[in-house]
């Protein structure tokens, strides 16, 4: 289940519903809007929890997201997480855009560039720097843009929230 704080739980055909409503409202303002996804987990006592987010902004006027929670067994290497995190972004990206192409939707497709944000950083010192060129590619390979730190809003923000 998806999860939205306007709209509460919602199964994922739903939100195509809710994405064309955000557009509606917004496209009178004749600014660019974009649709994201990005996915950020943290490791717990318990287990990795990854939070994947479906985010929607009007450059200028707010946005909508929605986001799904799930455990896993303790992911510890920080190359297998983003991999893992990357992996969930495509997988929901693929199955958005078959939803939004089967409701006709396509006005959304069209007019909102969908890009991946993935969690990882250039900082000098950080962790991720190094797999940055490997992500970024496999989601070019994969057809979409795709943005990273700190640019990345949807996973290291909104995901990375949610996650804790």
């Amino acid at each position: 289940m998806w999860n939205s704080e306007t709209y509460g739980q919602l199964g994922l055909s739903e939100i195509p519903d809710k994405l064309m409503l955000f557009y509606d409202r917004n496209a009178v303002y004749g600014e660019p809007m974009e649709l994201t996804i990005g996915t950020d987990s943290q490791n717990h006592a318990s287990g990795t929890k990854i939070v994947t987010v479906i985010s929607m902004i009007c450059k200028g006027h707010g946005g909508i997201f929605f986001y799904e929670t799930e455990f896993r067994d303790l992911i510890k290497v920080v190359k297998q997480k983003l991999e893992t995190e990357t992996y969930i972004s495509l997988e929901t990206a693929k199955m958005l855009l078959d939803e939004l192409d089967n409701g006709g939707y396509r006005i959304l497709v069209d007019n909102c560039p969908l890009s991946i944000h993935i969690d990882a950083g250039n900082a000098p010192q950080g962790k991720t720097r190094d797999l940055i060129q490997g992500l970024t590619g496999w989601v070019h390979a994969m057809g979409y843009d795709c943005e990273v730190k700190p640019d990345s809003y949807s996973a290291s923000t909104i995901a990375d929230r949610l996650s804790k």
